[in-house]
Formats: structure tokens, C-alpha cells, sequence
């Protein structure tokens, strides 16, 4: 990522459509909340929006989409099938409430929010992956999606998903900052193709306010959120960073003329189990 220059930067996926670098997110961003803070972020020059039908803001993220007078195709729109959605028939009913919520009639990105996992499907865990991910792949080949792909899905579960997979996902979207380094999901979508998508890119109050992180800060004369953010560029994935503060928003755009160098990568690095939710998709019981 150390050749984009811009948010709006395009990285191509394994179809060839094309995602820009740095994305906004909405989650736990409050419906009464969402169309300013969307709005404000269309303004600092975002143009990808990530939302989901959890987070019950997508009707608030469309209609500041609508406003801002840009056409729907200069924007790189995002939503996520929710976890009692899953299974063909209920992906596809909720793929046509997010649209219908969105206002729009196609997504550039749709994503399984979470994985079915063992522990509370046991065997059944992967037949209901693959079938949401069929509904998936039906939808893209109707064009009504321009590229499909997952969250938090971990190696194992992409690689039980592509046992049966006719279309191979484009993007996983895991939780990724400083202290929360997933290293092996990097290590197998980069092999397998896959780009990596970052949600919590700043890990919450216990990362921004660390020593290793506030002591980079203050050596790059820059912000540990920006610290943050770039730290997720410079490993190859593309950060979605959330705000409702139009000046934060604005500042967390604000990445392209410094690097890390890479002993500050290293160190940031270092961190371990530091901040936002360090969820374990195997063990969850939403």
C-alpha cells in the first residue's frame, strides 16, 4: 500500500473491480448519527462507505450518499449479511432490505458479517456457510453485487467455504490494529489472492493511549489514530476508520506523506492482545 497517495486510490481485486484504499465506517455509529457523519466524511474526500444491516444506520448512510449530489457509481458502497440472515433464502431477503434501506439497486461489496462456527453449529457450521455464500454468488453473477466476500472469517473457514465455492472471495474484513496483529489471516489472503479490509483500525482508547503508540505519534508529529491507520496501510490491508467528529475525519485522511519506518513497525507490532474487541471468531455465540 505504500504506492497509493490518496484515500480514493484504487486497489484491484481479484475480479478486477477496484476498492479504494481507505474506507469510512459506520459501526456503533447511531442511526440519528449516521447521515451527518457520512456526510461530513463525503466531504474529506471519502468515497468508500462500509455499513452492514447490524448496524441499523443503512437507510441514514444512503440517504447522505443521495444528498451529497455525486452520482451512486463515484461511491464504493459496502454491506454485510447479518448472523440470523444466514442460509440462500434469508441472504437474499436481506440482501434486498439493504438495498432497498441503502437506496440503491446494486453494492459495489457484500460480505457474510460472521462465520458459522462449530461451536454453536457444530457440523452444520459449514453447510450454512456455504449456502449464504451461494446466495452470494448468485447475486454477483446477477449483477446485482460487483464483488462478494467474507468477515472474520478465519483461514479455516475460507478454506472449508472454498471446497464448495464456485466464486473465490474477494475481500476478508477482520478486526485489525496495533496490539491485535492477525498475521495469518494477512499471510493467507495475500497467498490466496484476497485483499484484507481492517474494522477497529484504531483498537479503541487502550491503543490510542498507549506508550509505543503516543511516543510514534509524537515522533512523526502526526496523531495515534493517524499512527494507527497508516500502521494497516503499511501491511497491506485497507483501513476503515470511524468518526463522528468532522475535524477526526478529516485528520484520519491525512496519511500519504509519511512512512513508518521499519523499526516502528516492528515495535507496533509487538503489541498483543491490546484494544478493540480481540474477537475470536471460533468462540462467538451471536
Amino acid at each position: 500500500m505504500n504506492h497509493v497517495k490518496s484515500i480514493c486510490d484504487m486497489i484491484p481485486l481479484n475480479n478486477g473491480y477496484q476498492i479504494p484504499c481507505v474506507g469510512f465506517g459506520t459501526y456503533k455509529v447511531p442511526a440519528a448519527e449516521a447521515r451527518a457523519s457520512v456526510s461530513s466524511a463525503i466531504q474529506a474526500g471519502y468515497r468508500h462507505i462500509d455499513t452492514a444491516a447490524y448496524y441499523q444506520n443503512e437507510a441514514e448512510v444512503g440517504q447522505a450518499i443521495r444528498e451529497s449530489g455525486l452520482p451512486r457509481e463515484s461511491f464504493f458502497l459496502t454491506s454485510k449479511v447479518w448472523n440470523t440472515d444466514r442460509g440462500y433464502d434469508r441472504t437474499r431477503t436481506a440482501f434486498e432490505q439493504s438495498v432497498r434501506l441503502l437506496g440503491t439497486d446494486y453494492l459495489d461489496l457484500y460480505l457474510i458479517h460472521w462465520p458459522a462456527n462449530y461451536y454453536q453449529f457444530g457440523e452444520q457450521a459449514k453447510d450454512l456457510n456455504a449456502e449464504t455464500w451461494r446466495a452470494l454468488e448468485d447475486l454477483y453473477r446477477e449483477g446485482r453485487i460487483r464483488a462478494i466476500g467474507l468477515s472474520n472469517f478465519l483461514p479455516h473457514h475460507i478454506d472449508a467455504l472454498l471446497e464448495r465455492a464456485k466464486v473465490k472471495p474477494m475481500v476478508d474484513q477482520v478486526e485489525l490494529h496495533p496490539g491485535w496483529l492477525q498475521r495469518s489471516v494477512l499471510r493467507y489472503c495475500r497467498d490466496h489472492g484476497i485483499v484484507v479490509e481492517a474494522w477497529s483500525p484504531l483498537g479503541r482508547n487502550a491503543v490510542l493511549t498507549h506508550p509505543v503508540i503516543t511516543a510514534a505519534a509524537e515522533k512523526y508529529q502526526r496523531t495515534a489514530a493517524q499512527i494507527c491507520i497508516r500502521w494497516v496501510l503499511q501491511h497491506g490491508a485497507i483501513p476503515l476508520p470511524k468518526s463522528v467528529t468532522p475535524e477526526r475525519i478529516r485528520s484520519n485522511t491525512e496519511l500519504f506523506d509519511f512512512v513508518l519506518t521499519d523499526e516502528d513497525m516492528e515495535r507496533l507490532d509487538a503489541l498483543a492482545n491490546i484494544g478493540g474487541q480481540c474477537a475470536r471468531p471460533d468462540d462467538v455465540t451471536f
